[in-house]
C-alpha cells in the first residue's frame, strides 16, 4: 500500500487525470457534467491538506519522487483548486447556453472536459514538481493542452489566437529550456552537483558560477514571464483570452498565469544568492514597468470587454514583478496574497464576461448598453469585480497592492515604485469609464425572441442562471473575506514567503 504521503502528493495530480478519463469515457451528459468541479474540489481538499501539514511549526517539506510539497507549492495549490472550482462548476451552464446557441456540440463538450482536466494535472504538476525539468515540462505540456482549448469554436479569430499562443509561448518556453541547460552547467561544475533540483540548487547556490547563472536566470525569468504574460513577449495574452470559453479564460488568467510566475520566484531564490540580489531586482522592476506601461496605454482605447480583461491580467502581472523585485519578507507575502485574489476575482470577471457576450451577442464595450437595468445581478457582479480588480476596499486586492507599495518604497525602488502607482491609476480609470458604460443607461430594446436587439445569435435572459451566479459570487466574497480577514491563510502566506527568502 502506498504511503500515505505519497497518496497526498499524488491526489492533486490524480484527481484531475481521473475526471479527464471518465469524460474521455462516457462523455458530456446530464451525469458527468459536474465531475470537472468535483474533480476540482478534490483538488483543493488535498491543497488544503498539504497547507496544514507544511504550516505546523517546524514542518519539513514532504517529499514523494519527483513531486515535493513545501508551505509554497501548498499555497499554490490552493490557489489552482479554488479558481478551478468556479470555473469548473460554472462550466455546464456555459455550454449548456453553447448548446443551445448551436455553438458547440456534444463532442466539443466532452473534449473540453477532458483538456480542462488535463490542464488542472499539468498545474498541479508543475506546482508540486521537485525539479526545474519536471516543472519545464508542465508548463510546455500546458501550451500543447491549451492551444485547443483556445482554439474551441474553430472560427477564425479563435484559430489565429491559437497559432500566436502557440508560437509565441514556444518561443517563450524555449528561452526557458535554454536558461535550464546552462543552469544545469552551472550545477554540475560545483562540488555538490545539485542537478535541477529545487531544494538542493537553493542550498549550493553559492557556488554556482555566477556569469553562466546571470546569464541562465534572464533566460528564464523572460521565458517563463512569457507564460505569464510579462512584457516583452506578452502579445499572446490578449488574442487568447478573448477566444477562449470563458471558463478556459478564468483559468488560463488565475492559474496558467500564476503558476508560470511562481517558477519565476523559483528561479529568484536561486539567483539571488548566486549572482546577488541587484540583478534580479534590475531585471524585474523593468519587466514590470515595461507590462504596465503595454497594459495602460493598450487600456485607454480598449474596445473589447474581454481583452480589456486580458491587457488587466498584463498589469496584476507587473505588479506580481514588481514585488518580487522588491524581494522582501513583507513584499514576497503580498505578491503572494495578490495571487489568490486576482485568481478569484479574475475568475468571477471572465465568468460574468462569457455570460454577457453570450446574452448580447457581442463581446465589444460598445454593444453593451444598460446593463443594469436589463440584467442587475449580472452587473453588479460585474461591477464589483471591476471595483475588486482596481484595488477598491474591502477587496484583497487593495491590502496585496497596499503591502506591494510599501515594500517597494521601502527597499529602494522608489521611483520605480511612483511610476507604478501613477500607471495603476491610469489603468484604472480607463477600465471604470468603459465599464461604466457598459452597466449604465437604458437597456437596449429587446427583439420578439427576447433578444437586444442587433444582438444575432445571442441568448439573452434577464435572470442570471445559479450555476453561473453561484460561483462567480463565492469567487467575489472570498477575495472580499481576504481582504477584511486574512487569518486562515496568515501562517501559510508568512510560511510559503519565508520558503523563498528564509525565515527572518
Amino acid at each position: 500500500m502506498a504511503h500515505p504521503t505519497t497518496l497526498l502528493l499524488a491526489a492533486p495530480i490524480a484527481l484531475p487525470l481521473l475526471g479527464a478519463a471518465i469524460y474521455a469515457a462516457a462523455g458530456w451528459r446530464r451525469g458527468t457534467a459536474f465531475t470537472g468541479a468535483g474533480c476540482a474540489a478534490g483538488l483543493l481538499a488535498a491543497g488544503i491538506a498539504l497547507a496544514v501539514r507544511t504550516s505546523q511549526p517546524g514542518a519539513a517539506a514532504l517529499t514523494a519522487g519527483p513531486l515535493r510539497a513545501d508551505a509554497l507549492s501548498a499555497y499554490m495549490l490552493v490557489a489552482i483548486g479554488a479558481v478551478a472550482l468556479l470555473a469548473t462548476a460554472a462550466t455546464p451552464s456555459y455550454l449548456r447556453a453553447e448548446l443551445a446557441a448551436g455553438r458547440a456540440s456534444p463532442r466539443t463538450c466532452c473534449r473540453h472536459g477532458v483538456l480542462v482536466q488535463a490542464f488542472l494535472a499539468a498545474m498541479a504538476l508543475a506546482v508540486l514538481a521537485a525539479n526545474l525539468g519536471v516543472l519545464w515540462v508542465a508548463v510546455e505540456a500546458t501550451t500543447v493542452i491549451t492551444a485547443f482549448l483556445v482554439g474551441q469554436r474553430r472560427t477564425r479569430t479563435a484559430l489565429e489566437a491559437a497559432w500566436k499562443y502557440v508560437v509565441i509561448c514556444s518561443a517563450g518556453i524555449a528561452l526557458a529550456f535554454l536558461g535550464t541547460v546552462l543552469l544545469n552547467f552551472a550545477a554540475a561544475h560545483t562540488p555538490a552537483r545539485p542537478g535541477l533540483d529545487w531544494a538542493a540548487l537553493a542550498a549550493g547556490a553559492t557556488q554556482l558560477d555566477p556569469d553562466v547563472t546571470r546569464i541562465a536566470v534572464a533566460l528564464l525569468v523572460v521565458g517563463f514571464g512569457t507564460k505569464a504574460g510579462l512584457a516583452p513577449l506578452h502579445a499572446w495574452l490578449p488574442d487568447a483570452h478573448s477566444q477562449a470559453p470563458a471558463p478556459v479564460s478564468a483559468l488560463m488568467s488565475g492559474v496558467l498565469l500564476t503558476v508560470a510566475f511562481y517558477a519565476v520566484l523559483r528561479v529568484k531564490a536561486i539567483a539571488d544568492p548566486a549572482v546577488g540580489a541587484g540583478f534580479t531586482r534590475a531585471l524585474l522592476a523593468g519587466i514590470a514597468l515595461i507590462s504596465l506601461a503595454v497594459a495602460a496605454s493598450l487600456l485607454l482605447a480598449q474596445r473589447d470587454y474581454k481583452r480589456m480583461l486580458a491587457y488587466s491580467s498584463i498589469e496584476h502581472m507587473g505588479l506580481l514583478a514588481l514585488g518580487a523585485a522588491a524581494g522582501s519578507r513583507l513584499a514576497i507575502t503580498a505578491v503572494l496574497l495578490h495571487i489568490l485574489g486576482h485568481g478569484l476575482t479574475k475568475a468571477a470577471l471572465f465568468l460574468c464576461s462569457g455570460r454577457i457576450q453570450q446574452s448580447t451577442g457581442t463581446s465589444l464595450v460598445a454593444g453593451v448598453r444598460g446593463l443594469a437595468a436589463d440584467q442587475p445581478v449580472l452587473a453588479t457582479a460585474f461591477g464589483l469585480g471591476i471595483a475588486a480588480l482596481t484595488g477598491f476596499p474591502p477587496f484583497s486586492l487593495f491590502a496585496s497592492e497596499l503591502g506591494i507599495a510599501r515594500a517597494g518604497f521601502s527597499s529602494g525602488l522608489g521611483w520605480v515604485t511612483a511610476a507604478a502607482l501613477l500607471l495603476v491609476l491610469v489603468i484604472a480609470a480607463a477600465m471604470a469609464g468603459h465599464t461604466g458604460r457598459m452597466l449604465l443607461g437604458a437597456a437596449p430594446d429587446r427583439g420578439p425572441a427576447g433578444q437586444p436587439a442587433g444582438a444575432g445569435t445571442g441568448t439573452a435572459h434577464r435572470r442570471l442562471p445559479a450555476g453561473t451566479a453561484v460561483p462567480l459570487m463565492a469567487g467575489l466574497v472570498a477575495c472580499a473575506a481576504l481582504g477584511i480577514a486574512a487569518h486562515p491563510v496568515h501562517q501559510l502566506l508568512l510560511n510559503a514567503a519565508d520558503t523563498l527568502i528564509g525565515a527572518p
